[in-house]
């Protein structure tokens, strides 16, 4: 089953890094885990975007028209599936300088569920007020963080201390990523893509 360790992640993380680690399950597993993961903050997005309304201060709530969020929605899931795939790259290239030798699907597995909070934060969306959503997001950002730096020295095979700087450049790196596609967003905006209100 695809998500077989979402539930290991967020009960005993630690087991199911060495469970991932020991059943090494590969690309294609750990790439179906992004793209079904990945559909979640994209429809409901969409929803919240197109049906329910944006709750931002005291205001009536911000909706999007249809179209116009169904293109925001397409967009943030290759967006995702992108940047998770760049941070897969950095991974496995950053390898050399701390001493591990992971294969490109080690590399993978460990963006791919690293960065699973952070997906699947997307469900509050479904209640689409500024401050929940915020509130959410960043206790999920900070679960992700603990994943990462718990998990690199397991699927990296190498000491605590040098998976702790290892996990530093990653988050760095995913930071970098996550500029770069909020700054993507604000030229795409600037050239006629930015989305359209209802009325």
């Amino acid at each position: 089953m695809i998500l077989n360790h979402i539930w290991g992640l967020y009960a005993h993380p630690r087991q199911e890094w060495n469970e991932i680690d020991s059943r090494h399950e590969g690309i294609v597993y750990s790439m179906a885990h992004i793209l079904v993961v990945a559909l979640i903050p994209s429809i409901c997005g969409y929803f919240a975007a197109a049906h329910i309304g944006w709750q931002i201060g005291a205001g009536d709530p911000i909706m999007l028209t249809k179209p116009s969020a169904m293109l925001l929605a397409v967009s943030m899931y290759c967006a995702i599936i992108v940047a998770l795939v760049a941070l897969t790259y950095l991974i496995h290239w950053m390898a050399k300088t701390f001493d591990a030798r992971p294969d490109i699907s080690q590399s993978l597995e460990l963006a791919a569920y690293a960065s699973t909070p952070v997906l699947m934060v997307g469900v509050a969306a479904l209640y689409p007020v500024l401050w929940v959503f915020s509130i959410a997001g960043m206790l999920a950002v900070a679960y992700s963080v603990y994943l990462l730096y718990s998990g690199t020295p397991i699927l990296m095979h190498i000491p605590e201390e040098k998976g702790f700087l290892y996990a530093s450049s990653v988050v760095t790196c995913g930071l970098v990523l996550l500029v770069c596609v909020l700054a993507a967003t604000a030229m795409a905006w600037t050239l006629g893509f930015g989305p359209e209100f209802t009325g």
